[in-house]
């Protein structure tokens, strides 16, 4: 009679290892996993990624990995970084819910945006 009760015992404890070991937390999207979550990189005369979303409060961190100078540049006028040389980063805290489109002021054909829910 032991043998049977530490079979199923066994099994039921291996489905519980099991069950522990998958993850229930959604994957992070392609902007989270690729950038750190808020951060854009500069490179290659463009913003990537293009577009991401924050949370209100939230800082993103723009870094210029481009042998180029690049500027991050809101087209409001809400927030204007100056020229990044490479390796310069540049930070900017939303606290307003809202899309903000940007682009480099030197280089007008690279744009993005940062959607803040």
């Amino acid at each position: 009679m032991r043998h049977p009760r530490f079979a199923v015992m066994t099994v039921v404890l291996a489905l519980a290892i099991a069950a522990c070991s998958a993850s229930a937390t959604p994957a992070p999207s392609a902007a989270q996993s690729a950038a750190g979550g808020n951060t854009v990189s500069i490179a290659n005369f463009s913003f990537a990624p293009a577009s991401i979303t924050v949370a209100v409060g939230a800082t993103v961190t723009w870094t210029n990995t481009d042998s180029a100078g690049h500027t991050v540049t809101a087209d409001d006028g809400s927030f204007k970084s100056g020229t990044l040389a490479t390796g310069a980063t540049f930070s900017q805290t939303f606290a307003t819910a809202g899309t903000y489109a940007y682009h480099c002021s030197i280089h007008t054909s690279m744009t993005g945006s940062i959607a803040v829910h």
